[in-house]
């Protein structure tokens, strides 16, 4: 899959939104989805990284982007509805979704976990992604192929010792997206989970701070992974976890 490789301009006429877009892979994705011709909703909760995003795109030829400046942390059901209004307002239609922004929160012991981080993480990764993508449905419905893509990790299809609340989040995240696809399995929407494995970002630099990251696959080298998900040559994949670095 690595080597996959799109049609020029596959992505004309669609409109994707990317969480976390200010950074990392959720970067990566948008400017590859707008090399390839998509209309992108940059979402993230640092205006100034969207705004280097947006710049990157229009100075490379791109449809402009639109910015939605939103923390999770803090967003209500009331947020996402709204954004869900403006988005149709706009562009009467949703054809992608990538859920790329999450916390990893510190990493310990189970029984030293802080409520406090518990419910943070949970309201980033977990919460979030369940008002969005309901707030999100009727224009993913009015697209003729709709694809969400919900980024897993590895501890979240295995649990490991000391990475607490991110792992039962992303255990969560696999639930919700399996449970999504089997609802829709005869829709225009399909819902997949990608496990991109360990890359170069600032998540990661956190998690293992004494790793050689030069050793590390880039955002970049993952996107075939995120561009097929999104191309209509992928319909067939529904409920499915594909892993980036197998």
């Amino acid at each position: 899959m690595l080597n996959y490789t799109p049609q020029t301009q596959y992505l004309r006429d669609k409109v994707i939104l990317v969480t976390g877009a200010g950074d990392g892979i959720g970067k990566e994705a948008a400017l590859q989805y707008a090399r390839y011709g998509a209309t992108v909703i940059l979402l993230g909760k640092t205006v100034k990284k969207l705004e280097q995003v947006y710049d990157q795109i229009i100075s490379e030829g791109g449809k402009e982007p639109a910015i939605v400046p939103l923390d999770l942390q803090g967003a209500t059901p009331n947020h996402y509805a709204g954004l869900a209004g403006s988005i149709e307002h706009q562009f009467g239609k949703l054809d992608g979704l990538l859920h790329n922004a999450a916390k990893l929160g510190n990493l310990g012991p189970f029984v030293q976990i802080p409520v406090e981080e518990w419910q943070s993480i949970m309201q980033v990764n977990v919460n979030s992604q369940f008002y969005l993508t309901q707030a999100l449905l009727p224009l993913l419905k009015k697209a003729p192929a709709a694809s969400v893509i919900f980024t897993t990790s590895g501890v979240g299809i295995k649990g490991k010792a000391y990475w607490g609340a991110y792992a039962v989040s992303k255990f969560a995240t696999q639930g919700m997206m399996e449970v999504l696809a089997d609802e829709y399995e005869n829709s225009s929407i399909r819902f997949n989970c990608l496990n991109p494995g360990g890359t170069k970002t600032a998540m990661r630099a956190s998690a293992f701070p004494a790793e050689d990251a030069s050793l590390l696959k880039t955002p970049a080298d993952l996107m075939p992974y995120y561009l097929y998900l999104m191309d209509a040559n992928s319909s067939a994949e529904r409920g499915e976890t594909m892993h980036a670095q197998a």
